[in-house]
């Protein structure tokens, strides 16, 4: 697996829009699950969206449920998070990361954000209400 690049943060007003880029290049598919996770100032990691690359299945954190969506495009190697009616409260740094998913343990762990070995240098996204 290649280093992973993020892309896409900014700035934008409560209920705008951003999509996030997540190039990981070098993997094999099947074997790498891909998810999002972000950091606020003074909080906790929070892990909000994952898909497994071998059969695109999701998951997403109640707090972003309905409300982000991810795909992939397997041709660039590159996973998206399309992040819609953007709350101040989703103001963080961004970052991809990647865990070796292709056992059912690592299945297992990786739906629970648990697992991530590889990161991005994380983008920003700032939410003004």
């Amino acid at each position: 697996l290649g280093p992973l690049a993020e892309s896409g943060g900014g700035s934008v007003e409560a209920g705008g829009s951003l999509r996030l880029s997540c190039a990981a290049s070098g993997h094999t598919r099947g074997r790498y699950c891909l998810a999002w996770f972000r950091q606020a100032p003074g909080k906790e990691r929070e892990g909000v969206a994952m898909i497994d690359d071998g059969d695109s299945s999701t998951v997403y954190s109640d707090s972003v449920k309905g409300r982000f969506a991810l795909s992939q495009d397997n041709a660039k190697e590159t996973v998206y998070l399309q992040m819609n009616a953007l709350k101040p409260e989703d103001t963080a740094m961004y970052y991809c990361a990647a865990a070796i998913c292709w056992t059912e343990r690592g299945n297992e762990r990786a739906r629970s954000f648990l697992g991530f070995d590889f990161w991005g240098q994380g983008t920003q996204v700032t939410v003004s209400s």
